[in-house]
């Protein structure tokens, strides 16, 4: 037996019989859910993070992530199989080694690759024969290729014989209740067969379903695809929403009646912009990767505009409002925002249009504060440093009633709605919630 198939051997061998030590790189919103899937299935995981602050909560089995339950997270370390630390030296002690860490935007909307390079670098330093590393992150086609596994065969290492690279895009919804890590099919590639052989074999004993593709390329244009996807639509069902409007048509009640039709139709709704950490950035990726083939991205450049514009779109019919309905100026006016999370139910407030929504009024010389049951105080930012430290008011009649106007830009389905309908002085509802909730009044307006 020639030293790769050995080596392949060796590792097939030990993913098969559950004896391989995984190793999670970033305990976020994706590396957390991971991490415990992948103990759960039998594995021993070692998690690994920059932040000190993310042990500090593990080690205290207080999870921080909603996907993960604090019951969840201490039955996995009493079992012996999670274990986390920001000692990357452990890195040589673990067989499969999964990056999960941000891939950001630079203010240029160019590709910030520099979590994902600084990983691999720090992999690198303690690579061995004998690991399979995985990259989880989204990024545009060539990255786990061209980037990763160029700075790992920097040590002198090759992929395929003495190490093996695959990529594996992340699926995570957060807040969803349906699905979970273990119950979302999971894309798989690798740099030739047997990696793809160890990607199949490592994620088929942690989720239920694998979906293997022909290359680590593929694999990466499938996780654009599916966010590209979702903005163009939303898009589109923004653009609607503000032509409709100026029609007098609510485009709530043209979705509802259109989804009736069961072929060649799917709802999307329209809001107050994008948030998250995908649908914002992930299709500036690819925009960014085709200009080195010279080809034009013109749905995914035009969906990114207008999905951007809709902050200013609806504090512009804030505004409107404010001057009709109450004869007062927006940079005269108290707003209340209410929710600051970029979807309802969780507590992530990552590309949340809310904190650009607090920004545009505040710009207008209007006053702004936020009410959200999940976050009570923002947390530091990239690009919204002045709003740091802000807390969540208490949501009463009492202050309800002393803003000029409430604007709905979560729908959260923990608020009263009733109490907010009778209490404040104007509304502003971006995501239709009070007349799905058959709430209705002449000091409703929707945006």
């Amino acid at each position: 037996m020639d030293a790769r198939s050995s080596t392949f051997g060796t590792l097939s061998k030990k993913i098969e019989t559950r004896t391989a030590r995984a190793g999670i790189i970033g305990l976020g919103y994706v590396g957390l859910p991971l991490a415990m899937a992948v103990a759960r299935s039998g594995f021993a995981v070692t998690g690994f993070d920059i932040d000190p602050k993310k042990i500090v909560a593990l080690d205290a089995r207080r999870s921080y992530i909603d996907a993960v339950t604090n019951e969840a997270l201490t039955a996995e370390i009493d079992a012996g199989r999670f274990s986390s630390t920001t000692d990357f030296a452990g890195l040589a002690d673990c067989d499969v080694i999964v990056i999960c860490v941000p891939t950001p935007l630079t203010k240029h909307r160019d590709p910030d690759l520099s979590f994902v390079e600084a990983t691999s670098r720090s992999i690198a330093a303690h690579l061995r024969p004998g690991q399979l590393v995985v990259l989880e992150s989204t990024t545009y086609p060539g990255t786990t290729d061209d980037i990763v596994k160029v700075i790992l065969e920097g040590t002198g290492l090759k992929s395929g014989s003495d190490f093996f690279v695959g990529f594996s895009p992340e699926r995570e919804d957060p807040g969803n209740q349906h699905y979970h890590t273990a119950t979302i099919p999971k894309v798989v590639a690798g740099d030739g067969m047997q990696a793809l052989s160890l990607m199949k074999s490592f994620y088929g004993a942690a989720v239920s379903t694998v979906v293997p593709v022909s290359s680590n390329a593929t694999a990466e244009a499938v996780k654009l695809t599916e966010n590209i996807f979702r903005s163009v639509n939303i898009a589109l069902v923004n653009e609607l929403k503000t032509v409709y409007a100026a029609m007098g048509i609510d485009v709530w009640e043209v979705i509802d009646a259109a989804k009736t039709k069961p072929f060649g139709y799917m709802p999307f709704y329209p809001g107050p912009g994008l948030g998250g950490h995908c649908i914002p950035i992930d299709p500036f990726y690819l925009t960014w990767k085709s200009r080195e083939y010279e080809l034009p991205t013109r749905f995914i450049e035009l969906a990114g505009e207008i999905n951007s514009a809709m902050p200013r779109y609806v504090v512009g019919k804030l505004a409107e409002a404010l001057d009709v309905r109450a004869g007062k100026a927006l940079s005269r006016s108290r707003v209340l925002v209410l929710g600051l999370a970029y979807k309802k139910n969780v507590a992530d407030i990552r590309e949340s249009p809310s904190l650009r929504l607090i920004e545009i009024i505040e710009e207008r010389g209007g006053k702004a504060d936020y009410h959200d049951p999940f976050v009570t105080e923002i947390p530091p930012t990239r690009e919204y440093q002045a709003l740091k430290g802000r807390q969540s008011i208490d949501l009463t009649p009492e202050a309800i009633a002393a803003y000029d106007a409430v604007l709905i830009a979560t729908d959260h389905d923990m608020i009263d709605y009733l109490t907010l309908l009778e209490n404040a002085k104007l509304i502003v509802d971006t995501r239709n919630v009070l007349s799905r909730l058959g709430l209705s009044a002449d000091h409703v307006i929707k945006a």
